[in-house]
């Protein structure tokens, strides 16, 4: 159990569950960058080392989601866990539960619909009971997304509709994300009347004219699990997500390969744009955020939150969307010093 020292930010010890991952080794870079000591868990030792780290700076723990014992030891002396294991259908009930059971902080990178919903549904009342935040889907794919629409609600109690347009130069996407890709076969959800609903099928097609360099582009209607984070703490009648077609043609070519890094961070050269518009009655406003390596940007965006829940900034306790949790305009300038350009105004 957490001592109330370690509740108010003494506790330094951050557990990365699939840390020699490509998201997991840049979760422990940021968390190192940040002052914390990483516990690097996975189920092979080897690969942990073959990842590159070095007991002394990062401590290297084994564990698997089959063998709950395991889980609870790797977590010993923990403040919070980071899960980057996907498919976070298999790990996400596991990895929380084994939080729940050491009272830490849980924190995941899901971009899949069910497994937010599932952790919101079944570790929400009982996070909140031992004081801890559980925060699923705090990656690039969903806590971004509600972090931009809850700065752009701003004083707004509702809106009748938030449109998402994300905009890639391109997708290398890693083992994980394919293997994630083919677990994941449920109907994605979006929100018409104030209800989740089915997305149609076939995905609709339009277009979005996204600022410069992307420019118009023709988009597919894909959701992620910003839907179930946002609809978690804003009330919204209409919610819509879309993704240009490029980077979809990458990701369902087999032969595209991973992510190649080409700078000292191991960022890849991929760009993204994100632009989230709110409308309310005859009034519009917009969000425009821009970056590079949605995988790499989703390193500071995770440890930023694990930062502002140790030292206090979280509000409450219990499951929570990032926007829920935290300030999110003050979120994403803090982000913005180093890893993101944002415009925040009305349209």
């Amino acid at each position: 159990m957490l001592t109330q020292s370690d509740m108010s930010g003494q506790g330094r010890m951050i557990a990365v569950f699939g840390a020699s991952g490509h998201t997991g080794r840049f979760m422990v870079a940021q968390l190192l960058s940040r002052g914390f000591v990483p516990i690097a868990i996975g189920r092979d030792s080897a690969k942990m080392t073959a990842a590159g780290f070095q007991e002394g700076d990062v401590q290297i723990r084994t564990a698997s989601i089959d063998d709950p014992a395991s889980l609870d030891r790797s977590l010993a002396g923990a403040a919070a866990v980071i899960n980057c294991a996907g498919p976070f259908l298999d790990t996400a009930d596991a990895v929380a539960g084994a939080a729940l059971r050491a009272r830490i902080h849980y924190l995941d990178v899901t971009a899949e619909q069910p497994s937010a919903h599932a952790i919101f549904d079944r570790f929400g009342a009982a996070a909140a009971e031992a004081g801890v935040v559980f925060i699923p889907a705090m990656g690039f794919y969903g806590g971004f997304a509600d972090l931009l629409a809850t700065a752009v609600m701003d004083n707004w109690d509702s809106a009748d509709e938030i449109r998402l347009g994300i905009a890639l130069d391109s997708w290398r996407p890693t083992q994980g994300t394919r293997i994630t890709g083919q677990r994941n076969t449920a109907r994605r959800l979006v929100i018409e009347d104030g209800k989740f609903v089915p997305l149609a099928q076939p995905a609709p097609q339009t277009f979005w004219d996204f600022p410069e360099p992307f420019g118009r582009q023709d988009v597919s209607e894909v959701p992620f699990s910003e839907v179930p984070v946002i609809a978690r703490h804003l009330r919204v009648t209409r919610l819509r997500s879309y993704l240009n077609n490029a980077p979809l043609r990458d990701l369902r070519d087999s032969t595209i390969p991973p992510p190649i890094a080409v700078d000292e961070r191991g960022r890849s050269a991929q760009t993204f744009l994100v632009d989230v518009v709110v409308r309310n009655g005859s009034s519009t406003r917009r969000a425009i955020a821009q970056g590079r390596d949605i995988y790499a940007f989703t390193a500071p965006l995770v440890v930023e939150a694990v930062e502002r829940i140790l030292d206090g900034r979280a509000r409450g306790s219990g499951a929570l969307a990032p926007g829920e949790a935290f300030d999110s305009t003050d979120f994403l300038r803090v982000l913005a010093q180093e890893h993101l350009t944002f415009e925040l105004g009305v349209d």
